[in-house]
């Protein structure tokens, strides 16, 4: 199988002549561009997030929640249950999902 062997140079040639041909005809193409595809992507949905005091076992399960103006008695349940219990027991602040309607 024998293949034709077309160089540059050749193609430059051909590509030029059939701009003077178009030029000298007064036709022109028109170059139609791709219009651009819209993403599809949904856009991110904004998340608001609430802080709160959660009280948390040795093992960090949270044993109880408290609003975040209720440090004191947050830091008072924690104080309790170390005391009753025999794992010690501290606050954190957690912060949750708001759910809006």
């Amino acid at each position: 199988m024998a293949r034709k062997v077309i160089n540059r140079k050749e193609l430059r040639a051909e590509a030029e002549a059939a701009e003077a041909a178009e030029a000298a005809d007064g036709t022109t193409k028109k170059v139609k561009k791709k219009a651009k595809r819209k993403s599809r992507a949904k856009a991110a949905k904004e998340v608001r997030l609430k802080a709160f005091w959660g009280v948390f076992n040795q093992s960090l399960r949270r044993v109880a929640l408290y609003d975040f103006n209720q440090k004191k008695e947050a830091e008072k349940k924690a104080e309790e249950l170390s005391a009753s219990g025999k794992s010690p027991h501290f606050v954190q602040p957690v912060k949750e999902a708001i759910e809006e309607a």
